[in-house]
C-alpha cells in the first residue's frame, strides 16, 4: 500500500524544484527525501520524475500523479478540518502578501484586530513590490488591488473584499502656481507635470465621469517622474511635484488636513477593486476562509 506520508514528500519535491529545497521545506534529510521518492515510483511502477544535476522535472505519468496528489491532500485536509470544526480557535501559520502601502495603511490596523480575536494563529505578512507566486511561494492569501477583470483570468480563486476609488491629487503650491484654479477640467489639467507610478506608466489616457454622467478624458503627458512606490508618489505630490493618481485609501487625511487637494473635484474614475487571491482547489483552509470573512466585514465599515 503506498503510503500518504509519501504523497506529501513528492508534492513538496515537484513544487520545490528539487531534492534540496523539498528537504529543507519538509525539515528531513535530503536522503530521506530522495529514498521516499524511489520507495514511491517503486510501489507504483512508473517514474515520476526526471533528474538532472541542477532540477527535477514532471513525466507525462508524474503530471498526473501530482494533480491527484494535490486533490488527495485537500480531502486529507478537509477531513481533519471537518473533524476539528467544533474547536473554535484557529493555529497554524497564515501567510499574507500585499503591497508595503496597503498593509501599512489597511493590513496592518486590521491585523491588529484579527490577531487578537486568535491567539493561537500566528500571521506572518510580506510586502512585495513584484506580485508573489501563491503555490511556488506558499502564500495562503494575496491581497492585491487593480480593475475587477485583472483578476478574474488568474489562474487562482479569488474573492472581492471592497472597492475604492482613485483621485487625481496636487498640492496646493502648484495648483495656486499652475493658473488652473479656475479651470479644474481634464483638459485644464492636461498641461501639469505628472507622476507616474511604474505599472501603470503605459496608460497614456484615463476616463473620468462628470456629475451629469458625461464621460471626459485625461490625458497624461509621459511622466516627469516615475516610481514603483505609491508612498513615494504621495511625498512626491505632498511636495508639489506633480499631479498624480492615488487611491482614496491612501490620501484621505491628506486631504482632510489640506496638504493636498483634489484637482478634479466632480469627476469619478473607473472604480478599483481590493482582492484576495488563494490557491485554486477545493478544500479552502479555515484560516483562510476566517482571514477572508473578517476583511470582507472590516472593509466594509467607516474607516475614521
Amino acid at each position: 500500500m503506498v503510503s500518504l506520508d509519501r504523497f506529501a514528500v513528492f508534492r513538496a519535491v515537484v513544487e520545490d524544484g528539487s531534492f534540496t529545497a523539498a528537504a529543507a521545506r519538509l525539515k528531513q534529510a535530503r536522503a530521506a527525501v530522495s529514498f521516499n521518492i524511489k520507495q514511491l515510483e517503486r510501489e507504483l511502477g512508473v517514474t515520476l520524475l526526471s533528474r538532472t544535476t541542477r532540477r527535477v522535472a514532471l513525466t507525462d505519468a508524474g503530471q498526473r500523479f501530482y494533480a491527484r496528489c494535490v486533490r488527495v491532500e485537500e480531502e486529507a485536509q478537509a477531513a481533519i478540518d471537518e473533524a476539528r470544526r467544533e474547536h473554535d480557535a484557529l493555529d497554524g501559520e497564515l501567510r499574507i502578501t500585499s503591497t508595503v502601502e496597503y498593509a501599512l495603511e489597511v493590513i496592518a490596523p486590521a491585523l491588529h484586530v484579527f490577531t487578537a480575536q486568535h491567539r493561537a494563529l500566528q500571521v506572518r505578512l510580506e510586502t512585495h513590490t513584484a506580485h508573489a507566486d501563491l503555490l511556488r511561494d506558499r502564500v495562503d492569501v494575496a491581497i492585491r488591488l487593480g480593475r475587477q477583470e485583472q483578476f478574474e483570468a488568474l489562474p487562482y480563486r479569488g474573492a472581492l473584499l471592497a472597492t475604492f476609488e482613485i483621485r487625481p491629487v496636487i498640492a496646493p503650491s502648484l495648483l495656486a502656481a499652475s493658473g488652473v484654479q479656475g479651470n479644474r477640467t481634464p483638459a485644464g489639467l492636461a498641461s501639469l507635470p505628472w507622476l507616474g507610478h511604474a505599472q501603470l506608466e503605459h496608460i497614456k489616457s484615463w476616463n473620468a465621469t462628470d456629475q451629469h454622467g458625461k464621460t471626459h478624458v485625461l490625458r497624461l503627458q509621459d511622466p516627469q517622474i516615475v516610481t514603483d512606490n505609491a508612498s513615494v508618489l504621495l511625498q512626491l505630490a505632498r511636495q508639489g511635484s506633480g499631479l498624480s493618481l492615488l487611491p482614496e485609501w491612501l490620501i484621505r487625511r491628506d486631504l482632510e488636513r489640506g496638504t493636498l487637494v483634489d484637482a478634479l473635484p466632480g469627476y469619478h474614475f473607473p472604480t478599483q477593486a481590493v482582492y484576495a487571491l488563494y490557491a485554486p482547489g477545493s478544500h479552502v483552509p479555515r484560516k483562510v476562509r476566517a482571514w477572508i470573512d473578517f476583511m470582507k466585514e472590516y472593509l466594509a465599515q467607516p474607516r475614521n
